[in-house]
């Protein structure tokens, strides 16, 4: 597998745990001719010694590509503790202010915070991470920005490539490469099977390029869109609309896990803890910083309890209820909190909680809000949430495994409500209005409105429920999704490489078509960057 297009270039790779696993064999094949590094941003896989937890990602890439030139955030783990030692306050407050002047294009230095679980404990349910101080946040947005300063003045790279787009260093790297005019290309997912495409802008907000294709496929006729069209002719009639991609996922659960499979999860989890902390000796670190490194007790007692809340919820029970038949109602999926659809694309909008409460205001008098849980999220969230939630009059907090499918929630509702969730885009095909309260690519649709204040709610609501003719508007989408993008699948890909790595499979024809797919997902970015026009 030689790429034509990456020769005599300086390529980093953007790592980050299981994401990295595929973007390893890219790295193997394209250092052959080019100078590629790879930067692992997560703290406790670049400070942990070799475990369970990063023997197949960064230890991979030092043991078997040692001729890959690494970089992590390791040094700036200890500068950060140490400052710590020395002030309670050690950033450094006009050099931030300086960073917020000149990186920012694309988000204040408040909203990159946004992009990490690290720092944002008070947004999201998982109780091994610690609420940090404004003083934590300042110093650590410091010495990323130093360090990502310091990587792209030593390697100085042609071209940076990823996989995700969740993480603070990620939010950094997209400021710093859109200000020196370096080409960042990360996954955009187009929601149409399992194509993506390529986002230059960490997937916040919508690509212009992106933008001007759908613009140009809306002026063509049917009749060259009408595989397209077909598609969506199918999709309204199919029975089950869930993306393949989620196959395998706790999205598609819907029955409850047996009491043997979660002892066998739980005694997992504790080997996997016991060898982290124990047989490789990391215990000791994770002490030093709590929002460095997270804490195991927390983190086994939190999944324990998810896993008897989700035992809980997926039967009958009495904080979920069913849909009444004949009901008018605003459906409103709920998303796996924190995630970067939500902490990334939507970051003004994560407390769904108020969300409801805002949605449940604007609705027209004898409809309600059916709310329905995620069913990644099941078990996470506090159990108060939803009591909160069914406290508002004209909200039902509706049972998650009622339907085995998302299609009969959106073809019995009158519009569905998301922060911005596949439920909008699926809404769009059904022929069906929706709203969303962040830029998102799907927003294009005709039928889908983006919402940037509560006090448009009603009247775009009050629309809900009224006929729409969007076939040609969702066909210039799936267009240009398929002009833009490649058939990626990345859980695939990150699945066979760790069978690969553990010993349990050999690379094959199968796996080495998916991997060749991604690198034409990367070139076609990266000729569409060298070709103009993509900002």
């Amino acid at each position: 597998m030689r790429s034509e297009l990456f020769k005599n270039k300086k390529i980093l790779f953007v790592c980050r745990e299981t994401y990295s696993k595929p973007l390893w064999f890219l790295a193997r094949e394209l250092k052959k001719d080019n100078e590629v590094a790879a930067f692992f941003i997560m703290s406790s896989e670049s400070k942990f010694k070799k475990c369970y937890y990063n023997e197949h990602t960064i230890y991979e890439f030092r043991e078997k590509l040692p001729d890959v030139k690494l970089y992590d955030v390791g040094d700036i783990c200890d500068e950060f503790v140490e400052g710590f030692k020395r002030s309670k306050a050690p950033a450094d407050i006009e050099f931030l202010k300086e960073i917020e002047r000149d990186y920012s294009h694309y988000k204040t230095l408040g909203l990159q915070l946004m992009s990490s679980q690290e720092n944002t404990k008070h947004y999201h349910y998982r109780e091994y991470w610690s609420v940090t101080s404004d003083e934590e946040n300042q110093y650590w947005l410091e010495l990323n920005y130093k360090n990502i300063f310091h990587i792209l003045d030593d390697f100085k790279p042609d071209v940076i490539l990823d996989l995700d787009n969740a993480e603070l260093q990620r939010t950094i790297l997209v400021e710093v490469a859109y200000k020196r005019n370096i080409p960042y290309i990360t996954v955009e997912y187009g929601k149409f099977g399992y194509y993506k495409f390529p986002s230059f802008q960490n997937a916040y907000g919508i690509d212009p390029y992106f933008k001007k294709i759908y613009e140009e496929k809306l002026n063509e006729s049917d009749e060259s869109m009408q595989a397209s069209i077909d598609y969506i002719k199918d999709f309204r009639e199919k029975s089950s609309i869930m993306n393949p991609m989620y196959k395998g996922t706790a999205t598609l659960q819907y029955e409850r896990d047996s009491w043997s499979w979660i002892f066998r999860l739980m005694h997992g989890k504790w080997n996997y803890f016991w060898n982290q902390d124990f047989t490789a000796g990391n215990l000791k670190l994770k002490k030093k910083s709590h929002m460095l490194y997270a804490k195991t007790w927390p983190y086994l007692k939190y999944y324990w309890n998810v896993y008897m809340r989700k035992r809980k919820f997926l039967v009958p029970n009495n904080v979920f209820e069913p849909p009444v038949e004949g009901e008018d109602y605003v459906y409103m999926p709920l998303h796996l909190i924190p995630e970067s659809t939500v902490f990334v694309k939507g970051p003004f909008y994560v407390d769904e909680l108020n969300l409801i409460e805002q949605v449940s205001k604007a609705l027209p008098v004898g409809w309600k809000l059916y709310v329905k849980e995620h069913q990644s999220m099941l078990g996470e969230r506090d159990p108060e949430f939803y009591k909160k939630a069914a406290e508002i009059a004209n909200v039902r907090v509706v049972q998650v495994n009622y339907y085995k499918d998302p299609k009969p929630w959106i073809t019995n509702c009158k519009g569905v409500a998301t922060i911005t969730g596949t439920g909008a885009y699926e809404a769009a095909l059904l022929g069906k209005r929706s709203i969303v309260f962040g830029d998102v690519p799907f927003s294009l649709m005709d039928g889908v409105t983006r919402i940037r204040s509560y006090e448009d709610l009603p009247e775009v609501i009050r629309e809900f429920g009224k006929p729409i003719e969007n076939t040609h508007s969702c066909a210039a989408y799936l267009e240009a999704v398929k002009e833009a993008g490649s058939e990626v699948k990345i859980n695939e890909l990150m699945n066979g490489a760790e069978e690969i790595f553990a010993g349990r499979a050999k690379e094959d024809a199968e796996f080495d078509g998916m991997l060749e797919e991604l690198l034409k997902f990367y070139e076609k970015g990266y000729q569409r960057w060298l070709d103009g026009g993509v900002r």
